[in-house]
Parts: structure tokens; sequence; C-alpha cells
């Protein structure tokens, strides 16, 4: 497909970075929409590979559907009527089929300054070649060794002075005070106070002078300074 000119590109109609946020969260879930229609398209044609719907016909039906406004839109809408154009028009502009591609691009030119691909256990390409008739697909979970934070945080207004969380946290962060904290870590190492207001106090005591914020939930100890000779 010929990428669209400079013209014709998307652009970001919102001037803060609260409204382009939102725009991109409303522009993927426009994306997963129309790929859900995809597969819906695809699934009415008995063997047709999803990999085969263009992309563009959905998005340019979906657009001619707004713009036109051919139909409103009711609490008792039916679905199918709501995707019907578009999952009709997708089946009509089909892709051609994928060749299978197993294994890394190759460079071919005798001349060339890279190595040859290392034996890996993939097909081969060229005359040494062998036809894939299937792929075995094994999904390894990544482990969590990150420790459960607190669900609910102690209240200490009535412990002594020493005792209390703003304490112990200054305490904590002027035995490092080069090291740059997190609020998980710090969440993780007390064990008695949620995340988020984790969050809460860290900004205020940053606000206020009492620590240091060096970036987006990056925290110091505020460098003492010697105090001036008499």
């Amino acid at each position: 497909m010929t990428p669209p000119h400079d013209h014709e590109r998307p652009q970001l109609r919102s001037g803060d970075p609260a409204g382009i946020e939102q725009e991109m969260w409303s522009l993927l879930t426009l994306y997963q929409a129309l790929c859900t229609v995809m597969v819906g398209a695809a699934e009415s044609v008995p063997g047709t590979d999803p990999d085969r719907c263009c992309f563009s016909i959905a998005l340019h039906t979906a657009r001619d559907q707004v713009t036109q406004a051919t139909g409103i839109v009711t609490a008792d809408t039916d679905r199918d009527t709501l995707l019907g154009a578009i999952g009709r028009r997708i089946p009509t502009g089909l892709l051609p089929p994928r060749r299978q591609r197993v294994s890394t691009r190759k460079v071919k030119s005798p001349m060339s300054r890279y190595s040859e691909r290392r034996e890996d256990g993939r097909p081969g390409t060229g005359r040494t070649g062998r036809t894939v008739t299937h792929l075995n697909v094994t999904i390894l979970e990544p482990a969590d060794h990150s420790p459960a934070l607190p669900t609910a945080s102690r209240h200490d207004r009535h412990a002594a002075p020493a005792a209390r969380r703003r304490h112990r946290i200054l305490a904590l962060l002027q035995e490092d005070p080069t090291r740059l904290w997190q609020p998980r870590d710090i969440t993780a190492h007390f064990g008695d106070v949620t995340l988020e207001t984790m969050y809460r106090q860290l900004n205020r005591w940053a606000a206020s002078g009492l620590i240091r914020k060096l970036g987006p939930g990056l925290y110091a100890a505020t460098p003492s300074s010697p105090a001036p000779l008499a």
C-alpha cells in the first residue's frame, strides 16, 4: 500500500498534553473497532484469512458513513446494521494471500560485508529451503518478582514523631542522598501505605521543599547546606 502524502496524513488537533492523550486513545479505540469488524467480515466468507482484509477499505467505509450520515444510531439499533456496510465492502476487495515467511531476511550480495545467517533451526531460503507445513507457538509468561504492594494505608497521626511516615521516609532518602527513588520502591520498602497515597505525599513534600523531584516519579533527598559561620 502506498503511504499517504504529507497533506493526507492525519494531524492531531489538540493543543495541550491532556487533549493529545485523549485524541490518541480515541484513535487507538477506532483502530481496534475496525480490526474487530475486519475479523467479522473475514468470518462471513468461510476459509478467508483475516490478514487479507484491507484496512484502508474499512477506514474509508467508516468515514463515509460518518460524513454522509447514512444511519441514525439509537439504543435499539442492531449491531449488524451498524457494521453491515463495512462488513459487506471488505470481502469485495480482499488482498492476495501473503506468502509464509518464518526466516529472517538474508543478504544475497556476494560482496556484502555482513556475515551469513547462523543456523538457528529455522528453514533457509533458496534452493536449500524447506516447505513449512505447521508452526508451534509457545507462550512464556514473564515471572513477576516484584513484591505485592499494600492495598490500604495505616494512619500514623497519633504515633510518635520519630515513627511517623514522613520522618521515616526522609531518613530513608538521607541514607543515600544520591539515589533516585521511585514511589513504588518506597512503598514496597515500608509496606504500610498504598502507592496512590505515596505519590500524593511525595509530591506535596517536594512542593514544600522537604525533598527534591528530579523527574516524573523520581525523588531524592534535599542536600543539606552547612550553617554559616558566626
